[in-house]
């Protein structure tokens, strides 16, 4: 029972609580900034329950691992790195809703608004889907940064599959709404998530 309360788990888990507590309200904050507080919801928090699930898992993993395999925590070039992820995924993620303003929203648009355009300058030269890359590398991260190996897999996979699906669903919508404009953007950027083309 001590394991948990050490220096290691101490800042391992701090660093995570911060790291959640930041990117939820940040999402919130933007999306009430940028679409007018009548415009935001609670989703915009983007907690679920299987990302609640995901989250009490990977903490049942790192209280186990630290109980029985507390040098397993202590690996920290890994943990550092796992932060250096989170933050990095966070900027990505941050600058690819101010960039695209009032074209970002939680929820993928299935009808035209006059106020979406299609975004190709800033991050999105460089990727289609950067808010998708940011969360990805943020989720990774913070599994990285716990040592949590099991976890580490389990959400590279679950959210890589995740926009494996989400993106070409979005992206049919993007040709209904862009159509040539898109297919021409789609063609040369990289969508941003590994073997989503």
């Amino acid at each position: 029972m001590t394991e948990i309360f050490s220096h290691t788990a101490c800042r391992q888990l701090s660093q995570l609580f911060l790291a959640i507590i930041f990117f939820h309200c940040s999402e919130y904050l933007l999306a009430m900034v940028i679409h007018g507080r009548s415009s935001v919801t609670l989703k915009s928090l983007l907690i679920s329950r299987q990302y609640i699930l995901a989250m009490f898992i990977s903490f049942v993993e790192y209280y186990i691992e630290i109980a029985y395999l507390p040098e397993l925590k202590e690996q920290w070039v890994i943990s550092n790195l796992g932060l250096t992820l989170v933050v990095i995924g966070e900027i990505i993620r941050k600058v690819a809703i101010i960039t695209a303003g009032k074209s970002f929203t939680h929820l993928i648009r299935i009808y035209y608004d006059e106020n979406h355009q299609l975004i190709t300058h800033g991050i999105y030269r460089f990727v289609r889907h950067p808010g998708y890359s940011g969360f990805l590398i943020w989720s990774v991260g913070t599994q990285i940064m716990l040592c949590n190996p099991i976890s580490t897999i389990a959400f590279a996979v679950v959210v890589w599959h995740f926009f494996a699906k989400r993106i070409p669903y979005e992206e049919f919508f993007l040709r209904q709404f862009f159509g040539a404009d898109y297919n021409e953007y789609a063609q040369r950027v990289v969508s941003g998530v590994p073997f989503v083309k």
